[in-house]
């Protein structure tokens, strides 16, 4: 395979994985009062080392631990800040308005950085792994999209700049802690930009008073601060998430509301573009994505069992390289395997056999 010795890479991944059985109960074992904390560590630690063990297996360059720490992709970021309180929130995925309730963080202080947020899970996958470890944080603009509520979070940031500038404080605070650790690919999961490629949501985000042509070009500069001061060596990139929640989704839409104005205008060394479905339209919004920048196209899903035809893959990849560059392309699943804890109605060789399809498909486009 014609493979970057830097991340992104051609064969990738976004980085949950389903948790085993015996993690799951170990979760509720916590919640219930059954298990210590440290107890779960030592639980999720082993089947790390396994899941670990097994990427390299398969062949993938950058390796995460799974998320198996968290019960939900962004759970080790309200721990490690301070100025959040844990609300019942409700949220309709699919087409069927389905809602789902759960706790939430809301901003309800001050944020500040007050310990590692994800520095611990990269000591543990760069002290089991001789590949390039994968750390992951949920974006800065999911902190104010979905993280600060009107007529609460207002109360003590009543003006959204120091809120922003404390947000990106924040993220600056952790990639530098991270580079002082030796890593060198850390990637934002952000929920935020493909809401604004969806016309329902879009308006639904009006409706808190925001124009959404304004919020985009706002959490571009909000990232951007957050990245200014990365170490050089260390590569951050984009995952642009349209949902994922036990198989199920938010947003619709193709990238094109919003691609001019990110594309062109984040400081990121990469993206990793949902394109599983029609959902997310077509592959023309590439051609605003700078080439010396690299695009993993999120071709295989992670929202169900069924397997992709690797010849139906090759054919997508030649279609996404008539607007951006084929050598500057990798691919991946769509998404993670697990945001959340129950994880997507998949069984783990189902998402094994995704991963290594992914590793054969990109040994056959960049051969």
């Amino acid at each position: 395979m014609n493979n970057w010795t830097t991340p992104p890479f051609r064969a990738d991944h976004v980085g949950s994985l389903l948790r085993p059985a015996e993690l799951l109960a170990a979760y509720e074992g916590v919640e219930n009062g059954r298990l210590s904390r440290a107890d779960l560590y030592d639980i999720a630690a082993r089947h790390s080392r396994e899941a670990i063990a097994m990427q390299e297996r398969i062949g993938l360059q950058g390796v995460t631990d799974g998320e198996f720490r968290r019960v939900i992709y962004f759970g080790h970021f309200t721990t490690a800040v301070s100025g959040f309180t844990m609300t019942e929130s409700e949220i309709s995925f699919d087409e069927d308005g389905r809602s789902i309730k759960y706790l939430s963080p809301t901003v309800t202080g001050k944020l500040r950085h007050v310990g590692g947020i994800a520095t611990d899970e990269f000591k543990f996958v760069q002290a089991n792994t001789h590949r390039t470890p994968k750390v992951t944080l949920p974006s800065p603009a999911d902190q104010h999209a979905f993280r600060y509520r009107e007529g609460i979070s207002d109360a003590v940031y009543p003006d959204l700049d120091e809120f922003f500038a404390d947000v990106a404080q924040v993220y600056r605070t952790e990639l530098a802690e991270l580079g002082k650790l030796g890593a060198s690919y850390v990637q934002f999961d952000d929920t935020t930009f493909t809401l604004f490629c969806d016309a329902k949501w879009r308006e639904r985000f009006r409706a808190r008073g925001y124009d959404p042509d304004d919020m985009v070009r706002r959490y571009v500069e909000l990232i951007n601060a957050a990245v200014a001061e990365k170490p050089a060596s260390m590569a951050v990139v984009m995952h642009m998430c349209r949902g994922n929640n036990q198989g199920e989704w938010l947003f619709s839409g193709g990238y094109d509301a919003v691609a001019e104005a990110i594309f062109t205008r984040l400081d990121l060394d990469g993206f990793f573009l949902e394109y599983d479905s029609e959902r997310a339209g077509s592959f023309a919004p590439l051609r605003f994505i700078p080439p010396s920048k690299r695009v993993i196209l999120g071709l295989v899903t992670s929202k169900s069992p069924q397997m992709e035809e690797e010849a139906d893959l090759l054919r997508r990849i030649e279609a996404a390289g008539r607007y951006f560059p084929h050598e500057q392309m990798g691919i991946s699943p769509q998404c993670g395997f697990a945001s959340t804890a129950p994880g997507n109605p998949l069984t783990p060789d189902d998402q094994w056999r995704k991963l290594a399809l992914v590793v054969q498909v990109a040994e056959r486009a960049w051969r």
